[in-house]
């Protein structure tokens, strides 16, 4: 039986459009029966179309995306599926937007895989640093946000009318925190925040 050329397609919302990743598969040519459509995020492998394409696979068969993204976004992940693909399916890889990411063997050697292989390490220790720098910049922005006075989180409640003359009667201890914040239809804990100037 000859070996058969899939490909895979996945759009993150039902909204997107997949035209673009399918003739780029069917240019290959991959065939409109052989391609497996997902519209789900790319954050796991859990998607059905992708799992059904994996039980398809055969030794020597051809796996085809379009770009290394349609396949997931955590590159820790997408190597451990490039293992179960090439590896122990054995069945190749070609990513079309990356000529470099295409473990077809050239001359029976196994220099397409080992380049392929090489590649998609690099691209995740970029992504995965790339990630750590983003988290850093974040970080480092909400510190010099905060230095500036910039507040997070939910906009605070307007003081109603009415909280000063409860605070003064709840400092002299002529009434509860309960109770003022009662007569103000807020929290307790939103009373005692106020009073205390938090």
């Amino acid at each position: 039986m000859a070996n058969k050329i899939y490909g895979y397609v996945r759009v993150s919302t039902k909204e997107q459009n997949e035209d673009r990743q399918y003739l780029a598969l069917r240019k290959f040519p991959v065939w409109d029966q052989n391609i497996y459509l997902d519209k789900l995020s790319g954050k796991d492998f859990d998607r059905p179309q992708y799992q059904k394409l994996l039980r398809r696979l055969r030794p020597g068969d051809i796996l085809v995306v379009q770009s290394i993204d349609r396949l997931g976004r955590n590159y820790e992940e997408i190597l451990v599926q490039w293992r179960l693909i090439t590896r122990e399916k054995g069945a190749d890889i070609v990513v079309l937007a990356m000529p470099l990411l295409d473990t077809r063997k050239s001359g029976g050697d196994l220099i397409g895989t080992f380049v392929a292989d090489l590649v998609l390490q690099i691209l995740s220790y970029v992504a995965q640093t790339e990630r750590d720098n983003i988290r850093q910049r974040q970080k480092e922005g909400i510190a010099a946000a905060r230095l500036r006075g910039v507040r997070f989180g939910r906009p605070r409640k307007p003081v109603p009318e009415g909280f000063w003359q409860l605070k003064e009667e709840w400092e002299e201890q002529k009434l509860t925190s309960r109770e003022a914040a009662r007569r103000l239809s807020i929290s307790q804990d939103t009373f005692l925040r106020w009073a205390r100037g938090k």
